[in-house]
């Protein structure tokens, strides 16, 4: 009996990771220091950073002069390298955003690059974040190959997850009487609970999305329309439990 019962045991533990982990990067934008100057967007990162530290300890934030492309790449990328088989990494970006890229504090960071970090990573779920104009437009640019479009080199990569706060045509909206971007405060809403539409407590990718979307259509009068870039078998994973 005993043998069977260690048999098992270790089996269990070959199959489920034990002390999964969860590392964060949260990065946010205000002060470009000229006139492109945002609200909001350090607010959201700092409420995002808050919200995390509920659900991990492994949680790293850069803001506005610190967010240049070296420094956002160079701390993904150790994220990326400390998490393993079974842990979680999440990327939030909140801040000026352009076709194909979004707008650090010095030059722009490619989605390219983004993913190429992601892609170096033995985690098991790598979920991102994008709250920023013409965020949509990741969905529509090449791959450094040039063979595939970007949403479907995503989609086609394990484990990887994107929430982009608009279509490639469309600005993503602050609002100083919510005292966050429309998307940024849906999440944040739907992270604590609002999305768990099972009673589960716990929130999946398509739970939180389909309550994001929801909401930011509705607060925007239909002018921002969040999407969801991913793969089907990311649709169940728990983004957070509450």
């Amino acid at each position: 009996m005993k043998k069977t019962f260690l048999a098992l045991l270790l089996a269990v533990m070959f199959i489920l990771p034990l002390n999964a982990r969860t590392f964060v990067l949260v990065t946010g934008v205000s002060n470009y220091g000229d006139e492109s100057n945002l609200a909001q967007t350090t607010k959201d990162a700092k409420r995002f950073r808050d919200v995390m530290l509920q659900q991990t300890k492994d949680v790293s934030i850069l803001t506005s002069r610190n967010v240049t492309r070296d420094n956002v790449l160079s701390k993904l990328r150790a994220i990326c390298n400390r998490a393993q088989e079974g842990d979680k990494v999440i990327f939030f970006y909140s801040g000026h955003g352009m076709p194909g890229a979004i707008c650090a504090y010095d030059v722009p960071i490619s989605y390219d690059d983004l993913t190429a970090v992601l892609a170096t990573s033995k985690a098991s779920q790598k979920i991102c974040f994008i709250d920023a104009c013409h965020a949509g437009s990741m969905a529509e640019t090449a791959s450094r190959a040039g063979s595939k479009d970007w949403a479907k080199a995503v989609t086609e990569q394990k484990g990887t997850a994107f929430f982009v706060s608009s279509r490639a045509d469309e600005y993503s909206m602050e609002n100083p009487i919510l005292g966050a971007g429309f998307f940024t405060a849906a999440l944040l809403k739907g992270i604590r609970g609002k999305s768990d539409s099972n009673a589960d407590r716990k929130v999946t990718v398509l739970e939180l999305f389909k309550y994001i979307h929801a909401d930011v259509v509705k607060r925007s009068k239909q002018r921002q329309h969040p999407q969801l870039i991913a793969p089907k078998q990311m649709h169940s994973a728990v983004v957070a439990e509450w």
